[in-house]
C-alpha cells in the first residue's frame, strides 16, 4: 500500500504542502518533494556548470541541505520558484569556488614562472661571472675567491693572502673595472 500512497501523494498533494509537511516531520513528504523535483534540481545545475558530474554533485548537495533550508520557505512564491533560487544560488557558489581556484592556480603558476625565469636569470649571471673571472688575473681571481667567495672582510683576505688591506681592496677595485669592461665588451659584440 505504501508504494500507492506515495504515487497518489504525488499526483494529489502541491510542492507547498509537502513542504508544510515536510516541516512537520513527514518524511514521505519529503522523499515525494525530492523525486518530483530532482530533475529540475539536476538539469538547472547542469545548465549553470556544464558538466554532468558538477550537476550531479550538486543536485545531491542540494538535497542533503533541502531539510534544513525548507525552513527559509515562506511560501510567497511557488516552491519551484523558490527552488530555483536556491539551485541557482548554490550553482554560483561552485562557479565562485571554481574561479577562485582558478585564480590561484594562476597565481601560483605565474609565480613559479617568475621563481624559475629568476633562477635562469641568476644561473645564466652566475656563468657569466665565472666565465668574466677566468679572463682576470690570478691575483685577481684568488681576491675575488676569499671577497667574495668565502666571505671575508677585506682585512681577513688581506691576512690570507699576506697582502695589506689597502691591495686587497684596490684588487677588488680591480675586479669591478675588469668585469665592466668585459661586459661593455660582450655587449658590442652581441
Amino acid at each position: 500500500m505504501w508504494p500507492r500512497q506515495t504515487w497518489v501523494m504525488r499526483m494529489e498533494v502541491s510542492d507547498e504542502d509537502l513542504v508544510a509537511q515536510s516541516l512537520g516531520g513527514d518524511a514521505q513528504a519529503f522523499g515525494v518533494l525530492i523525486s518530483r523535483n530532482y530533475d529540475r534540481i539536476y538539469r538547472l545545475g547542469f545548465t549553470m556548470l556544464g558538466a554532468k558530474g558538477d550537476a550531479e554533485d550538486l543536485a545531491q548537495d542540494i538535497c542533503a541541505a533541502l531539510p534544513a533550508k525548507l525552513k527559509g520557505f515562506r511560501g510567497e512564491a511557488r516552491f519551484t520558484t523558490w527552488l530555483h533560487r536556491v539551485v541557482l544560488n548554490a550553482a554560483k557558489d561552485v562557479l565562485r569556488k571554481r574561479a577562485t581556484r582558478a585564480r590561484a592556480s594562476t597565481g601560483w603558476g605565474d609565480v613559479e614562472i617568475l621563481r624559475r625565469e629568476t633562477a635562469s636569470e641568476q644561473r645564466a649571471e652566475l656563468e657569466w661571472l665565472h666565465g668574466a673571472m677566468a679572463k682576470l688575473d690570478e691575483d685577481l681571481r684568488e681576491t675575488v675567491a676569499l671577497v667574495l667567495g668565502e666571505d671575508m672582510t677585506h682585512a681577513q683576505a688581506a691576512g690570507a693572502l699576506g697582502l695589506s688591506e689597502g691591495t686587497v681592496s684596490w684588487r677588488m677595485s680591480e675586479v669591478r673595472k675588469e668585469l665592466r669592461r668585459i661586459a661593455k665588451e660582450e655587449e658590442m659584440l652581441g
